[in-house]
C-alpha cells in the first residue's frame, strides 16, 4: 500500500486519467473529489458489489502444510 500525505487542495494522479483531490478537511473527516472516466467504477468499501472480493480478502493467507500420519 502506498501512503501519501496531502494538504487541502492538493491532488494525486493515478495513471493519465484519474485525479483525486482533497476538497475538505473538517474535524477528522476528509472529503475527496475523484475525476475519472465514466467507464471506471468507483465504490466505497462498504458498497462493493458482492461478486467482487474485498481487496484484503483477495489473497487470504495459505494454511500451513500438515504432515501426513504414517
Amino acid at each position: 500500500m502506498l501512503v501519501l500525505s496531502r494538504k487541502l487542495g492538493e491532488k494525486i494522479y493515478i495513471g493519465d486519467n484519474i485525479c483525486i483531490t482533497v476538497v475538505d478537511i473538517d474535524r477528522g473527516k476528509i472529503r475527496l473529489g475523484i475525476e475519472a472516466p465514466r467507464d471506471v467504477p468507483i465504490y466505497r468499501q462498504e458498497l462493493l458489489p458482492l461478486n467482487h472480493p474485498r481487496p484484503d480478502a483477495a489473497h487470504p493467507a495459505a494454511p500451513a502444510p500438515t504432515a501426513a500420519a504414517s
